[in-house]
Order: C-alpha cells, then sequence, then structure tokens
C-alpha cells in the first residue's frame, strides 16, 4: 500500500511520506484533536480523509442515517479499548460492545432504570450529595478568612460528579468533596483511560498488545482502576459490608442491577454487573461535569447572558427548596437555551465517531460512493459548528439561538423546524441505537445545579479577560473555570 502525506486529504499520492494512520495516531495525543480537524474541514469542506480507511464527514443530514434506531451502521473496533481484561478475559461493556445482537440483550435489560422517570427516584441521591457540594463551597471559599477567594470551580463541580456517581450507583459518596482532593488517583486515572482510549482507538491492535496483554500489562492505566472499584463495591453488597450506609428502602443503582440477575440468572452474571458498574462510573461523571462547568463558564462569560439567566432563575423562587426539581428548571426557557448552548459548544463526547458502511455501500449527498465496510467518522464539536445548521454565528456562544426569534418575526412553524434541524444535528450524546444510556441522568443533574448555583450564590469570574482551555480526548476537558462567589443575601 502506498502511504500518503497531507495530500492525502485531496486523494494526491505523496510516496514514502509518513502513513496516515500514524499521523492520527500522533494527533490522539496532542489534546487538539478537534482543532486541526476543524482546520482540515474548513480548508477541504465537509468530506475529510483522515486514514486511508476513515473519511470524517460534517454532513448533519446523514445523521439520521448514520445514527440510526436500527444500527446497522455498526461500531468499528475504535471502541474495544474501553473494555476491561477481568480474570485473563477481555468484558466487553454496552459502549464497548460492538456486536449489535449482544449489545441490545446487554442494554435491554436495564434500559428503563434510565428513562427520565426512573431517574426521578434517585434524585434524593442527587440532592443529599448537591447539599453537601454547596456546604463544602461555603465553608472553603465564602466564609471567613476565605469569603470571597478565588478557586478552581471546575475542579470541584468534578468532584461532585464522582460522588453522586458513587451515590447513585452505591449509596455512598466517593468521598473526593470530603477530602477535597483526587484522595486515591481515580480522577487522575479516569483521565489517563480516556487518553489511552483514543490512543489505542486509532490503531486498535495496539490495545491487545498493551492494556490487554495477559501476560504482562504494558503502558498507560486503562479502565482496570474503575473495574477494580465495580468489583469491591459488589463484592461488599454480597457479603452485607456495607450496611452502615446501604438502605433498600432507597434503592441505587446497583441493588436494580442485583434484581435483574436475579430475575434472569440465565442471561445476567456478576460479569454482566461489574461492566454496566463501568459504564455508570466512566461515562456518568466526565460528561455531567464538562455540562455543568460549559454551562457556568459561557454563562460568565457573556455578562447580557448572566443578567438574563439570574433574572430568570431568581424569579423562580428556588430559594429554600433548592435543589429545585429537574422538572422545574428544564421548564424554564432562558436556562434551558443556556445550557443547550453551552453542550453545543463543549459537546461531553470530543473526538469523532466511527462507523462501518453498511454492505451494499453508500452514496454521499454529492453523489460520491462509500464501499461497504468504510469507515465513516462524525465529530460532535465539528457538526455543532456547522454554519447551515446554526447559522453563519456558529462559532459563538449564543442562547438565542434556541429561542424562537421574535424579533425577526419568525414563525412558530419556522422555528420549530429550526429546532428540529438544530436537535437532529446534535450528537452530544451519541445516537440512534447506541445513544449514550446514562444521557437522562446527565441532564438532571446539569439542570439542577446549575439552577441550585445561581439561585444561592452571586458568581464572576477570577479574570474575565482569561480565556479557559479545552484538551479533547474522548470526553472534553475544560480547565481554569477560576471564580469567586458569594452567598446571595
Amino acid at each position: 500500500m502506498d502511504h500518503y502525506l497531507i495530500l492525502l486529504f485531496t486523494g494526491k499520492k505523496v510516496p514514502w511520506a509518513v502513513p496516515r494512520e500514524l499521523w492520527y495516531l500522533y494527533q490522539s495525543t496532542t489534546g487538539k484533536t478537534d482543532l486541526t480537524l476543524e482546520k482540515l474541514h474548513r480548508k477541504y469542506g465537509p468530506i475529510v480523509r483522515i486514514t486511508p480507511s476513515i473519511i470524517d464527514v460534517d454532513i448533519p443530514e446523514i445523521i439520521k442515517t448514520i445514527f440510526s434506531i436500527k444500527g446497522d451502521w455498526l461500531k468499528t473496533p475504535f471502541y474495544h479499548g474501553s473494555s476491561a481484561l477481568v480474570n485473563g478475559q477481555i468484558v466487553y461493556n454496552i459502549f464497548s460492545q460492538t456486536d449489535p445482537v449482544q449489545h441490545k440483550k446487554e442494554r435491554h435489560p436495564i434500559a428503563k432504570l434510565y428513562s427520565s422517570a426512573s431517574i426521578t427516584n434517585v434524585e434524593p441521591h442527587m440532592d443529599k450529595v448537591i447539599n453537601q457540594f454547596c456546604g463544602i463551597l461555603e465553608k472553603r471559599f465564602m466564609e471567613g478568612e476565605n469569603a470571597e477567594k478565588a478557586f478552581d470551580l471546575g475542579q470541584w463541580v468534578l468532584f461532585y460528579t464522582w460522588d453522586v456517581v458513587g451515590a447513585v450507583t452505591f449509596s455512598r459518596p466517593t468521598g473526593y468533596l470530603e477530602a477535597g482532593c483526587d484522595f486515591d488517583g481515580t480522577l487522575d486515572a479516569a483521565d489517563k483511560a480516556q487518553d489511552y482510549f483514543i490512543f489505542v482507538g486509532t490503531m486498535p491492535f495496539l490495545d491487545r498488545l498493551l492494556d490487554k496483554n495477559p501476560i504482562c500489562h504494558i503502558g498507560p492505566p486503562g479502565f482496570n482502576t474503575i473495574t477494580g472499584i465495580a468489583i469491591k463495591n459488589l463484592t461488599n453488597r454480597y457479603q452485607g459490608n456495607d450496611s452502615d450506609y446501604h438502605d433498600p428502602e432507597t434503592p441505587d443503582f446497583l441493588d436494580k442491577f442485583i434484581e435483574v440477575k436475579n430475575s434472569k440468572p440465565d442471561e445476567v452474571n456478576d460479569a454482566q454487573i461489574i461492566s454496566w458498574l463501568m459504564v455508570n462510573m466512566i461515562a456518568g461523571a466526565d460528561t455531567t461535569a464538562i455540562a455543568i462547568r460549559a454551562a457556568i463558564y459561557y454563562g460568565l462569560k457573556y455578562p447580557r447572558v448572566w443578567k438574563r439567566l439570574e433574572e430568570e432563575i431568581l424569579a423562580a423562587n428556588f430559594a429554600g427548596r433548592t435543589p429545585p426539581a429537574y422538572k422545574e428548571v428544564k421548564a424554564l426557557p432562558y436556562t434551558d437555551a443556556v445550557i443547550r448552548e453551552a453542550l453545543r459548544m463543549v459537546p461531553g463526547v470530543g473526538f469523532s465517531m466511527e462507523r462501518y458502511v453498511p454492505q451494499g455501500g453508500f452514496h454521499l449527498p454529492n453523489g460520491d460512493f462509500l464501499p461497504g465496510g468504510t469507515v465513516v467518522a462524525m465529530s460532535p464539536y465539528i457538526l455543532s459548528r456547522n454554519k447551515q445548521t446554526y447559522g453563519e454565528d456558529a462559532d459563538d456562544f449564543r442562547p438565542e439561538r434556541w429561542l424562537r426569534d421574535e424579533e425577526h418575526s419568525e414563525t412558530e412553524e419556522e422555528y420549530e423546524k429550526r429546532l428540529l434541524s438544530m436537535n437532529q444535528a446534535d450528537l452530544s450524546f451519541g445516537g440512534g441505537s447506541r445513544v449514550c444510556i446514562g444521557k437522562n441522568m446527565g441532564l438532571f443533574q446539569t439542570y439542577k445545579v446549575f439552577a441550585t448555583l445561581v439561585t444561592l450564590y452571586e458568581m464572576e469570574l477570577a479574570d474575565p479577560k482569561k480565556d479557559w482551555k479545552v484538551v479533547n480526548s474522548w470526553f472534553n476537558r475544560p480547565e481554569g473555570l477560576e471564580v469567586r462567589m458569594r452567598k446571595r443575601v
């Protein structure tokens, strides 16, 4: 096979250049793959060949085809890197499983646990941790000699989301808020696992040589740290060692998973429970933290936005009854628009999502034919900046795009059509049969925490002129949300 360099993007061959697979492998380590991909799309258009076998497309109208309920565009081995090695065997989870039949078998028994109605049942677990979160912020950064002290709120939001995952999954916060640090190294390991995941995803065979090597584990930590936490908590539940904090009258996800196993012993075993627990922990914390941090950062960055946001939330009279219910916050139109826009600016998933073209091939809208087996990738970041969908100001933070434009006499019908187009281009939580199972849990927390913080506290960026940094990995990692906070009088 010939090797190609930059001109591969236009289809022109340059022999003896660095293989594009190695270029993609390198890009995965830079923390800026999304920005590089954006430059390529702006230069070459909506169709970019990033390796000889992978086509990255920025064509929103084909999302519903590629990410469909049918699920006939299969996941590629890119996703296998998020599996775990347990007792020498590779254990796939509902995210890493690429076999659609097996995926349905693993997802179906627990899907109803993640519906909006079911997540409402675990809101009490969330509320306890939100109240703890607020109490710790007040003590550390708003009282006594620490009053109005600048601090990294983004880091504390991450402590909260990991603690609440522990609460809803195991009935006990993990302890990061109380400790005020990553006391057991799990958060750092999770970041490294995400970086490792996209690294080996560009060349999936590497995972077998590194993290899944049965003879000698090589390289940075994969997902085995998270696996260990899942196994420990499952063992404690079976042995009754968690009775001092676990109340069966307020069931958590582990209770529900064990119920599923007991009702279907021939289909569900402990390895399956462990894989479900892993997905809860890995996907439940980071993506929620991204959304909360983005809503706060962009809101504060634009004073006109924050002013209107404060007016709406304070008028809702949540004071004295925080945290508010998710459905109450969701009903606030401008607050909803700010959160939607924050998710657009910083989608949880930062890397392109791959799918195989089905047998028979596929014609792109421009007439190009892609044979079956071609890998097509779509980036939530690139799609979220598509100007045909979001307007010429797609690079700007403007929550009003999610509302009806009454100033320019937009009709309700025109607005609904435009909103549908934006919704269909949104891959923040994936799409189709493989949409993120924890989407509702993440949204519940984002709306509840955001409204609680705005209700209780005045906030400002420590340095309004300073931009934060977003490290691109599988999950984006925003850094630098430095703020000052005061209790509202």
